[in-house]
């Protein structure tokens, strides 16, 4: 009989890296379906587009760039839905006075509507994630996504991704 891979630690034993990996993102996938279930389809909006209005509803005034670094998405994928939410009247992008070469990001009367509407379903999807932790659980999962995402955002000295560098593959000619 075999084990289900859900079963197996790298502490026990019987995993290894790659199956907390996986498992890690499977946890990603399986936030996204409340998303996918309850938002996308009825306000038309992307994945990308949704994380973005809520971190410009939180952060109004931020850049671009800013979104990039919250985020880990691409700068291409920000941009793509910066323009979106902008062409869908949810975002207003304007200069900043203080400094003509940053562009900040505000919501507008549609994009508050919908950051009012959205919002209570974040909550609800962080509280019911984290509903059968213990607080000092929370705050070590916290710690260890700290932790994991300096790991992967680390630069050398020239400031290429060591995780980039680390993880190429072998035969890769670069």
């Amino acid at each position: 009989m075999t084990q289900d891979i859900s079963d197996r630690s790298p502490d026990d034993g019987t995993g290894s890296h790659a199956d907390t990996l996986h498992r890690l993102l499977k946890l990603s996938n399986k936030l996204l379906a409340p998303f996918s279930t309850h938002l996308e389809r009825q306000y038309k909006i992307s994945i990308n587009e949704f994380r973005l209005l809520m971190l410009i509803g939180r952060y109004p005034g931020c850049a671009s760039h800013e979104l990039v670094d919250m985020t880990g998405v691409s700068a291409m994928s920000v941009s793509r839905a910066v323009f979106a939410l902008e062409r869908n009247d949810r975002v207003r992008v304007e200069r900043d006075p203080q400094n003509k070469r940053r562009k900040r990001l505000n919501l507008t009367e549609e994009g508050e509507r919908l950051f009012r509407i959205m919002e209570p379903q974040t909550g609800q999807v962080a509280d019911y994630l984290m509903s059968k932790l213990l607080p000092h659980e929370v705050a070590m999962f916290d710690h260890i996504l700290r932790i994991l995402i300096d790991t992967l955002e680390a630069t050398d000295e020239e400031g290429n991704s060591l995780f980039l560098e680390r993880t190429r593959p072998q035969n890769d000619p670069e």
